[in-house]
């Protein structure tokens, strides 16, 4: 006899990870873009003052150490490590921060150091292709200064670029802690657009479910959304516990007329976090409205198969009965007897109906 062959399942390859034996520190880049150029974009500016400078080089960077402006530092790319490591150890970031900002699975988070604060955080969009993109983002943020490490070119700061430039608002007029929040409320800000657009596909795919023609691929789309709503609420919820801290600390690089920016930005992300929970529990809910609009499809065919069977079903009793292989059966010898049993079959038939209609039933 032979032996049933083994099922086996195929596990897909897990995200790229840091080495489990490596040194704590190490810079180790775990995200897929391995091909982007490191871009440094620099500006520095005050109330009177603005220059930007774009470049591949990070030295250009470092010119920018003993400036009595604010500077705020963006730099793309984050596979080039060495890079990363050369700009650490010239501002003097600890070891553990530069293997943060390579980790593109770190979660959001902030820590306090003596002379800086280092803030990780989730970049939400969606690409012109309908695509949504989760890009991780970190910050430092010292006395004069901001650098911020992107993943991969194309961010939410484009409004802020253009206030720094045009001097509107009151950007161009404050610290580095404002600009810390500028960056933090437009990635919050983006959230609700990111939500707003979740919300769009959300009432789409409910359009469909109440539709007479619903597509079996509909549960594909509905599993798409479940991973992009545990996407979002995994960047969201930590980033409201971040926000929360920077609210609350009470270090020098915050000034306290910048706290209450931060505390409206908290009130947002509040915002953010309850929206979240809520198209998480309607997207949850999608799949079994889903089913349940298939049962109730299905117990339409079934009623009207139902009530088919219940008409033919006396209909083939009669016909069953003469059509048995006596030889003496009492009205096989009438003359008419053939059209009184068609006509008997006809008026249970149309009794049936009746019947049925009067029941609602049809």
């Amino acid at each position: 006899m032979a032996r049933k062959k083994k099922r086996t399942f195929k596990i897909p390859a897990p995200v790229r990870a840091k080495n489990r034996n490596e040194v704590p520190g190490t810079v180790t880049y775990t995200g897929k873009k391995e091909s982007m150029v490191t871009k440094v974009e620099i500006i520095d500016y005050s109330r009177d003052h603005y220059k930007r400078i774009d470049s591949e080089n990070i030295e250009d960077a470092f010119s920018f150490e003993s400036s009595k402006h604010i500077t705020w530092i963006n730099i793309n790319g984050l596979n080039n490590t060495s890079e990363i490591e050369r700009l650490g150890e010239y501002y003097n970031l600890h070891p553990l921060i530069q293997e943060d900002i390579v980790t593109t699975n770190q979660r959001p988070k902030m820590d306090e150091y003596e002379d800086y604060l280092f803030i990780v955080f989730k970049m939400l969009h969606y690409n012109d292709d309908g695509e949504f993109i989760n890009e991780h983002v970190s910050m430092v943020v010292g006395k004069d200064y901001v650098t911020t490490f992107q993943e991969a070119d194309g961010d939410v700061f484009d409004g802020l670029r253009d206030r720094l430039e045009n001097a509107k608002g009151r950007v161009r007029s404050a610290g580095a802690d404002y600009l810390m929040f500028a960056l933090l409320d437009a990635v919050v800000d983006n959230y609700f657009s990111v939500i707003e657009t979740l919300s769009t596909k959300i009432e789409f795919i409910e359009d469909q479910l109440f539709d007479d023609k619903v597509e079996d691929d509909i549960t594909q789309d509905i599993q798409i959304l479940k991973k992009e709503i545990l996407r979002i609420r995994r960047a969201v919820v930590p980033l409201r516990e971040v926000i929360n801290r920077l609210e609350k600390t009470d270090t020098e690089l915050i000034e306290p007329r910048t706290q209450n920016y931060i505390r409206d930005l908290y009130d947002h992300i509040i915002q953010v976090s309850e929206s979240v929970d809520i198209y998480r529990e309607m997207i949850w809910g999608l799949m079994d409205m889903y089913m349940t609009t298939i049962s109730n499809k299905m117990n339409e065919v079934m009623k009207v198969l139902t009530i088919m069977a219940s008409i033919f079903i006396p209909l083939t009793f009669m016909a069953g009965i003469y059509g048995m292989n006596f030889e003496y059966i009492p009205e096989l010898q009438i003359k008419y007897g053939y059209f009184y049993l068609w006509g008997a079959m006809i008026l249970v038939f149309f009794g049936l109906l009746y019947y049925f209609k009067r029941k609602k039933w049809l």
